[in-house]
Protein backbone atom coordinates (compact mmCIF):
# COMPACT_ATOMS: atom_id res chain seq x y z
CA UNK A 1 0.00 0.00 0.00
CA UNK A 2 1.51 3.22 -0.51
CA UNK A 3 1.21 4.44 3.14
CA UNK A 4 3.78 1.65 4.12
CA UNK A 5 6.15 3.45 1.67
CA UNK A 6 5.31 7.29 1.77
CA UNK A 7 4.96 7.36 6.22
CA UNK A 8 8.48 6.61 6.43
CA UNK A 9 9.76 8.78 3.94
CA UNK A 10 7.89 11.77 5.27
CA UNK A 11 9.35 11.00 8.78
CA UNK A 12 13.01 10.48 6.83
CA UNK A 13 12.72 13.75 5.06
CA UNK A 14 11.07 15.80 8.11
CA UNK A 15 13.84 14.03 10.26
CA UNK A 16 16.44 15.58 7.38
CA UNK A 17 15.10 19.21 7.24
CA UNK A 18 14.46 18.86 11.09
CA UNK A 19 18.05 18.32 11.62
CA UNK A 20 19.99 21.09 10.93
CA UNK A 21 17.52 23.47 12.29
CA UNK A 22 17.89 21.36 16.00
CA UNK A 23 21.33 22.74 15.58
CA UNK A 24 21.02 26.11 14.83
CA UNK A 25 18.65 26.30 17.80
CA UNK A 26 20.98 24.41 19.87
CA UNK A 27 23.68 26.63 19.31
CA UNK A 28 21.29 29.93 19.35
CA UNK A 29 20.22 28.73 22.67
CA UNK A 30 23.27 27.51 24.11
CA UNK A 31 22.53 23.90 24.69
CA UNK A 32 25.38 22.27 23.49
CA UNK A 33 27.96 19.80 25.18
CA UNK A 34 31.65 21.06 25.43
CA UNK A 35 34.13 18.75 25.56
CA UNK A 36 35.52 17.30 29.16
CA UNK A 37 33.87 14.88 31.80
CA UNK A 38 32.87 12.06 30.22
CA UNK A 39 32.31 13.25 26.61
CA UNK A 40 35.28 13.01 24.52
CA UNK A 41 34.47 14.46 21.43
CA UNK A 42 36.68 17.91 20.48
CA UNK A 43 34.11 20.15 19.73
CA UNK A 44 31.68 22.06 21.00
CA UNK A 45 28.10 19.98 19.63
CA UNK A 46 24.24 20.85 20.40
CA UNK A 47 22.44 18.95 22.15
CA UNK A 48 18.74 18.63 21.04
CA UNK A 49 19.33 16.40 17.82
CA UNK A 50 16.20 15.28 19.39
CA UNK A 51 13.51 17.44 18.51
CA UNK A 52 14.42 16.45 15.07
CA UNK A 53 13.50 12.65 16.26
CA UNK A 54 10.60 13.82 17.80
CA UNK A 55 9.76 15.67 14.42
CA UNK A 56 9.99 13.61 11.85
CA UNK A 57 8.03 10.68 13.81
CA UNK A 58 4.70 12.75 15.00
CA UNK A 59 4.54 15.05 11.88
CA UNK A 60 4.73 12.01 9.76
CA UNK A 61 1.80 10.21 11.79
CA UNK A 62 0.13 13.22 12.28
CA UNK A 63 0.40 13.92 8.09
CA UNK A 64 -1.06 10.26 7.90
CA UNK A 65 -4.54 11.13 9.18
CA UNK A 66 -4.40 13.60 5.86
CA UNK A 67 -3.73 10.28 3.38
CA UNK A 68 -7.06 8.82 1.45
CA UNK A 69 -8.25 5.95 3.27
CA UNK A 70 -7.34 4.20 0.60
CA UNK A 71 -3.69 4.35 0.67
CA UNK A 72 -3.61 2.88 4.26
CA UNK A 73 -4.20 -0.14 5.42
CA UNK A 74 -7.15 -1.08 7.71
CA UNK A 75 -7.76 -2.13 11.50
CA UNK A 76 -9.98 -4.47 12.95
CA UNK A 77 -9.01 -3.55 16.48
CA UNK A 78 -11.24 -0.53 17.90
CA UNK A 79 -9.11 0.88 20.19
CA UNK A 80 -6.13 1.05 17.94
CA UNK A 81 -7.17 5.46 17.81
CA UNK A 82 -6.32 5.20 21.64
CA UNK A 83 -3.78 3.72 21.14
CA UNK A 84 -2.69 5.97 18.73
CA UNK A 85 -3.56 8.87 20.62
CA UNK A 86 -1.83 7.40 23.87
CA UNK A 87 1.80 7.43 21.92
CA UNK A 88 1.46 11.28 20.79
CA UNK A 89 0.18 12.18 24.25
CA UNK A 90 3.53 9.98 25.71
CA UNK A 91 5.86 11.22 23.77
CA UNK A 92 5.29 14.69 23.22
CA UNK A 93 5.17 14.23 27.31
CA UNK A 94 8.45 13.11 27.63
CA UNK A 95 10.10 14.60 24.79
CA UNK A 96 8.96 18.06 26.56
CA UNK A 97 10.53 17.30 29.53
CA UNK A 98 13.36 16.27 27.61
CA UNK A 99 13.77 19.40 26.50
CA UNK A 100 13.37 21.09 29.54
CA UNK A 101 15.98 18.73 31.02
CA UNK A 102 18.66 19.45 28.25
CA UNK A 103 18.31 23.02 29.48
CA UNK A 104 17.90 22.58 33.19
CA UNK A 105 20.00 19.62 33.94
CA UNK A 106 17.52 17.87 36.54
CA UNK A 107 19.08 15.62 39.22
CA UNK A 108 17.89 11.76 38.91
CA UNK A 109 14.71 12.03 41.23
CA UNK A 110 12.80 14.36 38.82
CA UNK A 111 13.54 12.96 35.98
CA UNK A 112 12.56 8.93 37.48
CA UNK A 113 9.16 11.08 38.45
CA UNK A 114 8.80 12.20 34.39
CA UNK A 115 9.23 8.38 33.68
CA UNK A 116 6.60 7.29 36.41
CA UNK A 117 4.73 9.56 34.93
CA UNK A 118 4.76 8.63 31.52
CA UNK A 119 4.27 4.64 32.37
CA UNK A 120 0.68 5.87 33.93
CA UNK A 121 0.05 7.65 30.58
CA UNK A 122 0.73 4.67 28.60
CA UNK A 123 -1.38 2.96 31.23
CA UNK A 124 -4.72 5.40 30.81
CA UNK A 125 -3.96 4.98 26.92
CA UNK A 126 -4.75 1.32 27.47
CA UNK A 127 -0.96 0.51 26.58
CA UNK A 128 -0.05 -2.20 29.07
CA UNK A 129 1.50 -5.38 30.14
CA UNK A 130 -1.32 -7.53 30.50
CA UNK A 131 -0.33 -11.24 29.82
CA UNK A 132 2.53 -13.12 28.48
CA UNK A 133 2.83 -16.31 26.51
CA UNK A 134 2.85 -19.75 28.72
CA UNK A 135 5.99 -21.51 28.03
CA UNK A 136 4.20 -24.56 29.74
CA UNK A 137 0.69 -24.69 28.33
CA UNK A 138 -1.47 -23.19 25.65
CA UNK A 139 -3.12 -20.51 27.96
CA UNK A 140 -1.51 -16.98 28.39
CA UNK A 141 -0.82 -15.83 31.82
CA UNK A 142 -2.79 -12.78 32.63
CA UNK A 143 -1.81 -10.67 35.82
CA UNK A 144 -3.69 -8.98 37.95
CA UNK A 145 -4.30 -4.91 37.66
CA UNK A 146 -1.95 -4.28 40.70
CA UNK A 147 0.87 -6.14 38.49
CA UNK A 148 0.02 -4.75 35.18
CA UNK A 149 0.64 -1.18 36.51
CA UNK A 150 3.72 -2.29 38.36
CA UNK A 151 5.31 -3.96 35.55
CA UNK A 152 4.17 -1.88 32.49
CA UNK A 153 5.62 1.02 34.53
CA UNK A 154 8.90 -0.61 35.17
CA UNK A 155 9.01 -1.30 31.16
CA UNK A 156 8.71 1.88 30.34
CA UNK A 157 10.99 3.40 32.72
CA UNK A 158 13.31 1.26 32.03
CA UNK A 159 13.73 1.45 28.18
CA UNK A 160 13.92 5.19 28.46
CA UNK A 161 16.83 4.86 31.41
CA UNK A 162 18.53 2.27 29.01
CA UNK A 163 18.77 4.22 26.13
CA UNK A 164 19.58 7.35 27.93
CA UNK A 165 22.07 5.53 28.85
CA UNK A 166 23.36 3.83 25.77
CA UNK A 167 23.71 7.69 24.07
CA UNK A 168 27.44 8.18 25.37
CA UNK A 169 28.86 7.21 22.25
CA UNK A 170 27.81 9.32 18.38
CA UNK A 171 24.93 7.17 16.59
CA UNK A 172 24.81 4.55 18.97
CA UNK A 173 21.43 4.60 20.44
CA UNK A 174 19.96 6.12 17.15
CA UNK A 175 21.73 2.81 15.76
CA UNK A 176 20.09 0.41 18.10
CA UNK A 177 16.85 2.63 17.88
CA UNK A 178 16.57 1.73 13.83
CA UNK A 179 17.63 -1.98 14.35
CA UNK A 180 14.61 -2.32 16.68
CA UNK A 181 12.05 -0.41 14.64
CA UNK A 182 13.09 -2.22 11.47
CA UNK A 183 12.92 -5.68 13.53
CA UNK A 184 9.19 -4.48 14.85
CA UNK A 185 8.18 -3.48 11.38
CA UNK A 186 8.88 -6.90 10.09
CA UNK A 187 7.11 -8.88 12.43
CA UNK A 188 4.02 -6.27 12.35
CA UNK A 189 4.40 -6.60 8.92
CA UNK A 190 4.27 -10.53 8.57
CA UNK A 191 1.19 -10.66 11.57
CA UNK A 192 -1.07 -8.89 9.78
CA UNK A 193 -0.90 -5.79 11.51
CA UNK A 194 -0.11 -3.67 8.47
CA UNK A 195 -1.39 -0.58 10.65
CA UNK A 196 0.67 -0.96 13.39
CA UNK A 197 3.29 -1.40 11.18
CA UNK A 198 2.73 2.23 10.32
CA UNK A 199 3.85 3.62 13.79
CA UNK A 200 7.41 1.33 13.23
CA UNK A 201 8.01 2.77 10.28
CA UNK A 202 7.30 6.03 10.94
CA UNK A 203 10.09 5.86 13.45
CA UNK A 204 12.27 3.98 11.74
CA UNK A 205 12.20 6.90 8.88
CA UNK A 206 13.12 9.45 11.36
CA UNK A 207 15.81 7.49 13.36
CA UNK A 208 17.38 6.86 9.70
CA UNK A 209 17.36 10.55 9.16
CA UNK A 210 18.85 12.05 12.25
CA UNK A 211 21.25 9.15 11.98
CA UNK A 212 22.78 11.06 8.85
CA UNK A 213 23.88 14.05 11.50
CA UNK A 214 24.33 11.66 14.47
CA UNK A 215 26.86 8.93 13.02
CA UNK A 216 30.02 9.21 14.06
CA UNK A 217 31.58 12.05 14.02
CA UNK A 218 28.40 13.81 15.37
CA UNK A 219 26.97 17.09 14.50
CA UNK A 220 24.43 17.00 16.71
CA UNK A 221 23.49 14.87 20.11
CA UNK A 222 19.89 13.80 20.48
CA UNK A 223 19.94 14.95 24.08
CA UNK A 224 17.89 13.58 26.80
CA UNK A 225 14.79 15.14 24.37
CA UNK A 226 15.75 12.32 22.35
CA UNK A 227 16.88 9.57 24.23
CA UNK A 228 13.41 9.77 26.18
CA UNK A 229 11.58 10.11 22.89
CA UNK A 230 12.88 6.86 21.48
CA UNK A 231 12.91 4.78 24.72
CA UNK A 232 9.20 5.61 25.06
CA UNK A 233 7.96 5.13 21.62
CA UNK A 234 10.42 1.37 21.67
CA UNK A 235 8.82 0.41 24.73
CA UNK A 236 5.30 1.39 23.69
CA UNK A 237 5.61 -0.23 19.90
CA UNK A 238 6.56 -3.82 21.78
CA UNK A 239 3.41 -3.33 23.42
CA UNK A 240 1.48 -2.43 20.70
CA UNK A 241 2.85 -5.22 18.70
CA UNK A 242 1.09 -7.72 20.46
CA UNK A 243 3.27 -7.50 23.83
CA UNK A 244 6.27 -8.39 21.93
CA UNK A 245 8.75 -8.08 25.03
CA UNK A 246 10.63 -10.94 24.46
CA UNK A 247 11.44 -9.62 20.67
CA UNK A 248 12.33 -6.23 22.14
CA UNK A 249 14.27 -7.46 24.67
CA UNK A 250 16.55 -9.42 22.38
CA UNK A 251 17.03 -7.26 20.13
CA UNK A 252 18.12 -4.60 23.24
CA UNK A 253 19.47 -7.19 25.22
CA UNK A 254 23.30 -6.22 24.65
CA UNK A 255 22.45 -2.25 26.39
CA UNK A 256 19.66 -3.71 28.69
CA UNK A 257 22.42 -6.37 30.20
CA UNK A 258 24.87 -2.68 30.34
CA UNK A 259 22.59 -1.05 32.42
CA UNK A 260 21.86 -3.96 34.60
CA UNK A 261 25.56 -4.38 35.51
CA UNK A 262 25.90 -0.41 35.84
CA UNK A 263 23.21 -0.78 38.24
CA UNK A 264 25.34 -3.74 40.39
CA UNK A 265 28.14 -2.08 40.28
CA UNK A 266 27.45 1.40 41.63
CA UNK A 267 25.53 -0.44 44.21
CA UNK A 268 28.03 -2.57 45.24
CA UNK A 269 30.93 0.30 45.57
CA UNK A 270 27.99 2.73 47.12
CA UNK A 271 27.40 4.74 44.36
CA UNK A 272 24.18 6.63 43.55
CA UNK A 273 22.83 4.75 40.72
CA UNK A 274 21.73 8.01 38.90
CA UNK A 275 25.42 9.16 38.57
CA UNK A 276 26.78 9.62 35.33
CA UNK A 277 30.38 7.86 34.74
CA UNK A 278 32.45 6.29 32.08
CA UNK A 279 32.07 2.81 33.33
CA UNK A 280 29.34 1.90 30.57
CA UNK A 281 30.20 -0.90 27.94
CA UNK A 282 30.80 1.19 25.10
CA UNK A 283 33.41 3.80 27.05
CA UNK A 284 35.17 0.62 28.34
CA UNK A 285 35.22 -0.50 25.14
CA UNK A 286 36.74 2.73 23.55
CA UNK A 287 39.12 2.67 26.38
CA UNK A 288 40.59 -1.08 24.89
CA UNK A 289 41.33 0.93 21.77
CA UNK A 290 38.36 0.78 19.20
CA UNK A 291 36.90 3.36 17.59
CA UNK A 292 33.86 4.94 18.04
CA UNK A 293 32.42 3.61 14.59
CA UNK A 294 33.61 0.37 15.57
CA UNK A 295 31.55 0.18 18.49
CA UNK A 296 28.48 1.54 16.76
CA UNK A 297 28.92 -0.93 14.05
CA UNK A 298 29.42 -3.73 16.99
CA UNK A 299 26.12 -2.83 18.62
CA UNK A 300 24.14 -2.92 15.30
CA UNK A 301 25.60 -6.62 14.19
CA UNK A 302 25.15 -7.58 17.83
CA UNK A 303 21.61 -6.49 18.23
CA UNK A 304 20.48 -7.39 14.19
CA UNK A 305 21.60 -10.60 14.99
CA UNK A 306 19.18 -11.30 17.59
CA UNK A 307 16.32 -9.38 15.80
CA UNK A 308 16.72 -11.61 13.19
CA UNK A 309 16.96 -14.48 16.29
CA UNK A 310 13.86 -13.10 17.41
CA UNK A 311 12.12 -12.59 13.82
CA UNK A 312 13.06 -16.88 12.84
CA UNK A 313 11.71 -17.94 16.77
CA UNK A 314 8.06 -18.96 16.89
CA UNK A 315 7.84 -20.52 20.73
CA UNK A 316 7.89 -19.54 23.83
CA UNK A 317 10.77 -21.74 24.99
CA UNK A 318 12.84 -21.31 21.75
CA UNK A 319 12.77 -17.45 23.01
CA UNK A 320 13.75 -18.41 26.25
CA UNK A 321 16.11 -20.42 24.81
CA UNK A 322 17.55 -16.97 22.82
CA UNK A 323 17.77 -15.21 25.94
CA UNK A 324 19.86 -17.09 27.72
CA UNK A 325 22.25 -17.63 25.16
CA UNK A 326 22.04 -13.32 24.84
CA UNK A 327 22.67 -13.40 28.49
CA UNK A 328 25.64 -16.06 28.35
CA UNK A 329 27.27 -14.14 25.24
CA UNK A 330 26.23 -10.58 26.28
CA UNK A 331 27.84 -11.08 29.92
CA UNK A 332 30.74 -12.49 28.73
CA UNK A 333 31.92 -9.68 26.83
CA UNK A 334 30.78 -7.00 29.52
CA UNK A 335 33.21 -9.17 31.94
CA UNK A 336 35.98 -9.21 29.06
CA UNK A 337 35.43 -5.14 28.68
CA UNK A 338 35.88 -4.61 32.57
CA UNK A 339 39.45 -3.30 33.34
CA UNK A 340 41.44 -4.51 35.85
CA UNK A 341 40.55 -4.08 39.86
CA UNK A 342 43.83 -1.78 39.81
CA UNK A 343 43.03 0.77 36.55
CA UNK A 344 38.85 0.28 38.00
CA UNK A 345 39.10 3.55 39.91
CA UNK A 346 40.69 5.35 37.65
CA UNK A 347 38.82 4.36 34.65
CA UNK A 348 35.27 5.61 35.52
CA UNK A 349 36.41 8.95 36.85
CA UNK A 350 34.24 11.91 34.88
Amino acid sequence: MPGLILIPAIAFGLALILSPVSIRLGRRWGLVDRPGGRRQHRAIIPRIGGVALFGGFVGAILLMRLLPTTWLPATADPKEAQRWLGLLVGSSFVAGFGLLDDRFEFGPWPQYAAQFAAGVISIVFIIFIERINNPFGPNPIIFPPLLIWLLTIFWFMGAMNTINWLDGIDGLATTVAVIVALVLAIHMLRTGQQSVALLALALLGSALGFLLFNFPPARVFMGSVGAYFLGYVLAALGLIAGARVATVLLVMGLPVLDVAWLIWWRWRHGRPLGQGDRNHLHYRLQAKGFSERQIVLGYGAFCALFGVISLMTASTLAKGGALLALLLVGGFIIRWASPRAELQQHQIQE
